[in-house]
């Protein structure tokens, strides 16, 4: 028995790098899976279909719930896993910059959580797992955008985990629906082989294993956290970093 079958995933930032990794798994794990994203995506799949949408759009993101749920009768798992960076020193960073990340990493994962989350309750449970970051985590110089959306994502979660899983005077059961977050490190993706290998040396260097992530990792990491398997685990922050801050 596949972990995921019968499941039916939306996955944020799909058309690639970690986002691709998930809709392959889950795919391979059964679900049927909509890859959403502004960006074509570079690989084919079976099981997985594209859907072209910027989840900063509200009456779009509407229009795309409602898609998915006429489609498919239910959506049982969301990744908000979309995101960007601009990077800048603060005194640097312009209020475009600040606004332009705050509007995908934290209104994007607002919006796609409000629509799917009570669609989950109604249906009667679910998971969302929300991608934040070691820089959420720890902050980062450069990222004051960045590190303060993905820190927003933990706060996010832990007020989701709270709100969605309650009691249901009506049927005087617990409604299964989970949120848990995880918080990446630094992981090679398209993004980090910009990055110069001296700088990708050092990082490596700060975690316990002497190496960074894969996105395959990250992957199987959201197949936890989704599947039945984590049927006890809300409200949870995993962070899959290698040792990288203990």
């Amino acid at each position: 028995m596949k972990r995921l079958e019968g499941k039916v995933a939306v996955i944020t930032g799909g058309a690639k790098g970690l986002g691709r990794a998930m809709a392959e798994t889950f795919a391979k794990e059964g679900a049927k899976v909509i890859a959403v994203d502004m960006a074509q995506p570079e690989y084919t799949c079976k099981n997985v279909e594209f859907y072209e949408l910027n989840i900063t759009d509200e009456p779009g993101v509407e229009k795309f719930r409602d898609y998915a749920v006429e489609k498919y009768g239910h959506v049982d798992i969301l990744i908000n896993n979309a995101g960007i960076t601009r990077d800048a020193m603060l005194h640097k960073m312009t209020t475009d910059q600040w606004n332009l990340v705050i509007d995908v990493n934290l209104k994007g994962v607002f919006l796609m959580g409000r629509a799917f989350g009570a669609h989950m309750r109604e249906i009667g449970g679910g998971s969302i797992v929300n991608i934040s970051s070691v820089v959420g985590e720890f902050g980062n110089i450069g990222q004051t955008n960045y590190a303060a959306t993905k820190a927003g994502v933990i706060g996010i979660t832990k007020s989701w985990a709270k709100e969605l899983a309650r009691f249901d005077r009506a049927t005087q059961k617990y409604i299964p629906v989970r949120v848990n977050a995880i918080a990446p490190g630094y992981t090679m993706t398209d993004m980090m082989k910009t990055v110069p290998q001296d700088l990708l040396d050092k990082f490596a260097g700060q975690t316990m294993l002497g190496r960074l992530g894969q996105p395959q990792e990250i992957a199987d990491a959201a197949l936890f956290l989704a599947s039945d398997e984590s049927s006890y685990i809300t409200g949870h922050v995993l962070s899959v970093n290698g040792g990288m801050r203990l």
